[in-house]
């Protein structure tokens, strides 16, 4: 293994430690979990999260948007 350094915010310290000693495992081991599990989120999955994450964040002013989204699709596409 590699040793590395990083530095955290004290509320991020506080929730590893605690997050380990739930776990029964050390710190370094929770954060390799969770930087494996973020590797190996395809880019697809991260513009997918960040869609979901923009739901309802935006209006149209539109009222049938829902209904007849094919069609205002359709004319934004245009060329």
């Amino acid at each position: 293994m590699i040793r590395t350094q990083l530095q955290l915010t004290e509320q991020q310290a506080r929730a590893l430690k605690r997050e380990a000693g739930q776990r029964g495992v050390s710190i370094a081991e929770i954060i390799r979990q969770a930087l494996d599990q973020y590797l190996s989120q395809g880019p697809s999955d991260v513009r997918r999260q960040r869609a979901m994450r923009s739901i309802g964040g935006y209006r149209s002013g539109r009222s049938n948007v829902s209904e007849d989204h094919d069609a205002h699709l359709a004319d934004a596409f245009k060329a």
